[in-house]
Order: C-alpha cells, then structure tokens, then sequence
C-alpha cells in the first residue's frame, strides 16, 4: 500500500506537476461549485431574501459582529506567536498586530493568502528589520497554528458529531468517525513529537525551529479560539428554526471554510456558500442565504475596508516622514563658454 501511494505520488510530481494538480483541483472544486448554487439558487426570490436580512433581529448582528472582532484579534496571536517562535521579541505587539489584521483581512478576500498575505506582513515587518526569510517562517508558523486548530476541531467535532461531517463529503457516519480518530491520532503523535526534543525543519537560512510541546499546545488554543469564534459569529446568523447544535454548525462551518481556501477563490467565493447550502439544507434557503450574505459583509468586506484605510493611511503617514531631498540646483552650462569670450 505504501508503495503504491509513493508510485502515485512519484507520478504527480514527475509527470503532472504538483502546481497544475493544483489548479486543477481548484478549478474542479470552484465548477462543482458553481453547478451547485445554479441549482439551488435559480429559483430564489430575491424579494424574499431581502425580506429576511430586515428581519434579522439587531442584536444578533451586533453579537456576530463582536464574535468576528475576537476572531480576528484571535488572529493577531497567529502572528505574535511566530514572532517569538523565530526570536524577534523585539517587535512589539502593536506591530504583529497591524500586520496579522491587515494580512489575513486582504487575503481572505483577494484569495491566494500565501502570497497577498505574505506581501502585506513582508511592507510592514520590513521596516522592523525581518528579511524575506523572516516573513516566510512567520507564514509557516501562522499556517501552523491554523492547521492546527482545523485539525482539532475537525477532529473533536466529527468525533462527537459524526453525521455534520456526511453531510459535506457525503461519506457514511462511521467512515467519518473513523477519519476524525485518524486525525486526532496524528495531531497526538505530532504533539508528542514536538515534546520529546528541539525539532527543526528546513535547512540553512531557511531552518525553523518548531514550537516544544507546552507552545503548541498553546498554538492549538489560539486555533481553537479562532474558529470558535468565526463559527459562533455564523451560528448567531443562521435561521432559528430548525435548531441545529453549535458543534454541528462548527464542523459545518469549518469544512465549508477549508473547501473555500482550497478552490483559492476569493473568500471562498461561491465555494463556501454551496458548501453551506447543501450542509444544511433543512434550513429555507432565502432565510439562510440572508445570514449568509450578513456574514460575508461582517467577516469579509468591512475588515478588508478597514485593513485598505489602515495600510492606505499608514503608507500616506511615511510618505510625509520621509525627508525630503533638496532641489537640485540648476547647472548653468554655458558659463564656461562665456568665460572663455570674456578672457578673449
């Protein structure tokens, strides 16, 4: 069996191409996708829709809405917490701060958060010092932390609620058990990996030392904190009726999440929503389209404004520290030619 998954994967890398499996995978999940919302949305009544975003009582939006400000300033921890894992506690929380809301408010929503992300930590941690290296291990360390916490919940969740799961991948209950424990046992194993000595990956400038055992306990917590949050933000959107338990909803959400980042759409574009539409289809689909739609506006598009108005006003606040340079004196080139008539 091991054979034959190395052969496969030996044949992917040599023949196809990690990078194109890839995109092929992408565009594969975002056609599926795309398939799914015609189906289920081309006899929505708008009407309706909008009628349910009026209805939706006030103070469940303002509860969302708090629920996202803790999930992202959870998210500044994922930076924060890379930080110190490489050794730069000089940089300030302030700073991690400014770069994880920023980083993850524009990559969520351009899509590609490697590199959209990467780009906006690189301008702000740069004027700290951190090289291009130095931003890549904070990626890795940030990505860690947020496969980490996917992992557990995922893990516990389908664990304790089994059939969230089947109705995402539409596997039976007791496969999706299975595969859960399978999760939970790597995630332990890895765990007790990092606790029995200093472990590194990488080599030369590119060697990051991984967190010990008690940090990545509390890289799990961050993680766990995060989705929490993004999940309870949902949950407090979503239709009442039928009730539907949290843990229920958060594996929900968080499959529907990973879906999303995997089609490298922006914001799950498309991806997300179907993923939700078909989980919990008891729901009335104008009434959960409008909570959906609330919590994209919640989550996505109000902190990518806000992050555009911090970085644009923090780019505009250097452009006037920086010196300015006197102007260049004008260079009167036919002196040395009146010179010369003069002496004549």
């Amino acid at each position: 069996m091991l054979k034959a998954l190395r052969a496969v994967a030996r044949f992917c890398q040599t023949k196809i191409g990690w990078n194109r499996l890839g995109v092929v995978l992408s565009l594969a999940i975002i056609a599926i996708a795309a398939v799914v919302l015609y189906r289920i949305l081309h006899k929505i009544e708008i009407r309706e829709v909008y009628d349910a975003l009026r209805a939706t009582p006030l103070h469940s939006i303002l509860i969302a809405a708090g629920f996202v400000a803790a999930g992202y300033f959870t998210l500044t921890f994922y930076d924060l917490f890379a930080l110190r894992t490489i050794g730069r506690k000089d940089v300030p929380y302030s700073i991690a701060a400014l770069a994880g809301f920023t980083s993850y408010s524009v990559g969520h929503n351009i899509g590609a958060t490697v590199f959209t992300g990467g780009a906006v930590r690189y301008r702000i941690y740069s004027a700290w010092g951190l090289d291009a290296i130095d931003v890549a291990k904070i990626c890795f360390i940030a990505g860690l932390t947020f496969w980490l916490g996917n992992a557990t919940v995922l893990g516990l969740g389908i664990t304790y609620e089994p059939d969230a799961a089947s109705a995402i991948n539409q596997l039976p209950p007791f496969a999706n058990r299975l595969i859960a424990l399978a999760v939970l046992a790597i995630l332990g194993a890895y765990i007790a990996w990092v606790w029995t000595g200093a472990r590194e990956l990488g080599r030369g400038g590119w060697q990051v030392r991984l967190p010990d055992g008690p940090l990545t306990l509390l890289q799990v917590g961050i993680g766990i904190v995060d989705l929490s949050c993004c999940a309870l933000a949902m949950y407090m959107l979503i239709p009442t009726e039928p009730h539907i338990g949290f843990v229920t909803l958060a594996v929900i959400f968080v499959s529907a999440t990973l879906l999303g980042f995997a089609s490298h759409a922006p914001g799950g574009l498309g991806v997300f929503d179907a993923a939700m539409l078909v989980a919990l289809w008891e729901f009335d689909r104008e009434d959960l389209l409008a909570g959906l739609l609330l919590f994209r506006l919640l989550y996505y598009i109000v902190p990518f404004a806000l992050a555009l108005a911090i970085l644009g006003t923090r780019e505009l606040v250097i452009s006037l520290r920086r010196p300015q340079l006197p102007p260049a004196r004008a260079v009167d080139t036919t002196a040395p030619l009146r010179s010369e008539i003069e002496r004549d």
